[in-house]
Order: C-alpha cells, then sequence, then structure tokens
C-alpha cells in the first residue's frame, strides 16, 4: 500500500491511499482517521486495519500532492554515501558518515514547480531514498535498526553548489525553499521488504543521470541510524535521507546545472516517481 499527502476536490489538506489510480481519502474530509499522514505515522495507524467505508476517492491524475510530512521534528541527511558519488568527488574514504541539517519549512511536494534561487548559478539535482522513523530512537544498535523504521519514500535533495561550497559547511546549499523535494508516495518498511534491493533512478529532461542500488552505500542504514542516534535520539515522523548516488550536474564534464524548464525525476521501483519542473 502506498499513501500519500494531497489536497482533496475542496482544497482542503488531506491523506490517503493509492490503488489502481485514486487516493482514498484517510483523512479529515474521508474516513477520519487522523489529520495527516505524519500524525497516522506517529501513532502507528498504519500498521492496524484502516477503516476506509466512508471514504472519499478521487483520481491520482489532476490531484495538488503535498510534501509526504509537513513538519517533521529532524530532517537528517547522509553525504557522499553512494561509491559512485565517492569515486566522482575524488574524497577520500571516511570512517564515519557524512551528516548535515535540512529544515523541514524547505520541504516541498511532488508535482510542484519549484523555484531555483535567484542567489544560485549551480543549482543541482539529488536522487534519494528517505526513511521515516516510527519509533523514538536512542542509542539504537545496528542489529536493531530495522525495528525502528516506518518506511520509506523517494527523494530529491536539491543543492545550491556555489552556497555548498562557500566554506566547509553545507547548511546554506541545503536549505533554501523549496530545495528538498519528498513523494509522491510513502510505503511501509514491511510492504517495502529488503530495501537494499530499491534502485534510485535520476533523469533530467529524461536522461538518466544518476542509477544505483541502495545496496550500494557506503554506510548502509543500520549504520546511519546507529552513527545518527549516538549523538541525537530521533522520535516517529523524523526523517533520514540516506545519500545519492555518482551522476550529479557538479561532476558533468563540462558541469552542467540545473535551468528553468528542466523536469527532474527521482524513480525509485516502487516507491513511485518524484516529478518537479525547475522554474526561474
Amino acid at each position: 500500500m502506498r499513501y500519500a499527502s494531497y489536497l482533496n476536490h475542496d482544497g482542503q489538506a488531506t491523506w490517503g491511499l493509492e490503488a489502481d489510480g485514486e487516493l482514498l481519502d484517510l483523512g479529515p474530509s474521508g474516513a477520519n482517521l487522523s489529520p495527516s499522514l505524519q500524525t497516522a505515522i506517529v501513532e502507528g495507524l498504519l500498521s492496524a486495519p484502516l477503516a476506509s467505508d466512508n471514504a472519499r476517492t478521487q483520481p491520482v491524475e489532476g490531484t495538488t500532492f503535498l510534501p509526504l510530512l509537513s513538519t517533521p521534528g529532524k530532517v537528517i541527511c547522509i553525504g557522499v554515501n553512494y561509491r559512485s558519488h565517492q569515486e566522482e568527488t575524488g574524497r577520500d574514504s571516511v570512517g564515519k558518515p557524512t551528516v548535515f541539517a535540512r529544515f523541514s519549512d524547505t520541504l516541498a511536494a511532488h508535482g510542484a514547480d519549484l523555484p531555483i534561487p535567484a542567489e544560485s548559478s549551480m543549482y543541482d539535482y539529488e536522487g534519494e531514498v528517505a526513511l521515516v522513523i516510527g519509533a523514538h530512537a536512542d542509542h539504537v544498535k545496528p542489529e536493531e535498526a530495522w525495528n525502528y523504521i516506518a518506511g520509506y519514500a523517494a527523494f530529491n535533495d536539491f543543492s545550491a553548489r556555489d552556497w555548498q561550497r562557500h566554506t566547509g559547511q553545507w547548511t546554506p546549499g541545503k536549505n533554501f525553499p523549496l530545495s528538498g523535494a519528498f513523494g509522491p508516495y510513502f510505503m511501509s518498511a514491511e510492504e517495502v521488504g529488503d530495501v537494499t534491493e530499491l534502485v534510485v533512478e535520476t533523469r533530467v529532461n529524461g536522461e538518466v543521470r544518476q542509477r544505483a542500488a541502495v545496496a550500494d552505500l557506503i554506510f548502509d542504514i543500520p549504520a546511519i541510524i546507529e552513527y545518527v542516534t549516538a549523538f541525537t535520539p530521533l522520535a516517529p515522523g523524523d526523517v533520514i535521507v540516506t545519500g545519492t548516488p555518482g551522476g550529479v550536474g557538479l561532476f558533468m564534464e563540462p558541469p552542467t546545472f540545473l535551468v528553468p524548464g528542466d523536469v527532474v525525476e527521482v524513480e525509485v521501483g516502487k516507491l513511485g516517481t518524484l516529478r518537479n519542473v525547475l522554474v526561474a
């Protein structure tokens, strides 16, 4: 089952279940199970049977999507975590994950037109898999890490490379408004099964730029959760974005950055295709 956050026919924010090209409303205007997908994850409602007898439906086509989660408490991102990306950067191997934070108010929706910041001339894409935490996690052991994951979604960590390179820290380049595309669908960890079999593919105007399996991560998901929860506790609804494969625009020959009109798609198998058009 795949879940989405979106606007219903009345323009109200809701969430629901996607099936056969239709969205089954499980939010305030439908089955009224929970006000948002984020709340449903926090409350553990997705592990229980969903009462949908009174739910309204609408076609996926023409629906305005919202970011999957509206206000996660923490969005933790892992940098240079695919071997192909490490090789193109020329960075040496490191013993611990590279970590940076993204602000929750930078999250953007599938299908939205996203602005290229006027302050940046080096705007780039990064297709990734994001995981959502499903239980309070503090100093988690790797062998127990899978028990703390609610599920997964596609993510595009749009990056202003010039701002990312101003100094040795990356926060400014990773936090322009509407630079973290998230969606279109969330799937539970149980339904996804072996997440290492998922393949991340990023396309710009139909051209494949990135492609790698989650199995190619340098620091796998249990190692990431172990490291992150050693310095900060995570709560249900928090997000970890696990890294991007090689093929970003910065390291193309010559470097090729996004321009208005570019269509960027991040496809992650059964999680669906996250699509956005870049605008000035």
